[in-house]
């Protein structure tokens, strides 16, 4: 893990970048994000290993912070977990997509038409804990609502988070939509989640 000097420099380099990219993602075909969706939930199949490999460092990196047997259970990643993020990503894969749906329409006595259209909101910060398997379902969530995201986890589960990152990228360059539309703070140090906020 790389120790960054300036981590104001370093949050605001990865926020322009997801604001690009969530430029990019707010007008893209709804084919394009279920494509790679599917592609990463492949790819998330795929690193299987490397991700439970990556997982054993933070459980043993938990230990030693000496986390209760509660929060060791969360942050524990096994097949049957990394089997449930890729059932996860395919499942939201193969939702309706919700941008554009006209949620609410009516007519002024003027004959102005006016529509209550659902849009994606743009770059969403999502902060959690000890489940590195959040990474994926939040992932999943924003890029099937146009929605670019950086994930900050907890530093417990930062190495599980950074395997699970790599694979959802993959997906995403496998169907022409930028990478940046999902970073990971790449750093355990809590001066960037005062940034995000």
């Amino acid at each position: 893990m790389k120790d960054f000097d300036n981590i104001p420099a370093l949050m605001a380099d990865i926020g322009q970048r997801a604001k690009a990219a969530a430029k990019i993602l707010a007008s893209a075909a709804p084919d394009a994000k279920t494509a790679a969706l599917l592609a990463a939930a492949d790819a998330v199949d795929a690193a299987s290993d490397d991700i439970i490999a990556a997982n054993a460092k933070d459980m043993e990196f938990g230990r030693d912070k000496g986390l209760s047997d509660a929060m060791m259970d969360r942050l524990m990643l096994d097949a049957g977990r990394v089997q449930g993020m890729v059932d996860g990503l395919r499942s939201v894969a193969s939702q309706d997509d919700p941008v554009g749906d006209v949620m609410e329409e009516w007519a002024q006595p003027t004959g102005l038409n006016i529509k209550r259209v659902r849009t994606p909101l743009g770059v969403i910060g999502v902060i959690y804990e000890s489940r590195p398997n959040v990474a994926a379902d939040a992932a999943a969530l924003c890029l099937k609502a146009g929605n670019a995201v950086i994930l900050r986890g907890g530093s417990e589960g930062f190495h599980s988070s950074t395997a699970i990152l790599e694979a959802i990228q993959s997906g995403l360059r496998s169907a022409g939509l930028p990478q940046d539309a999902v970073q990971l703070v790449p750093t355990r140090d809590r001066a960037a989640v005062r940034e995000m906020l």
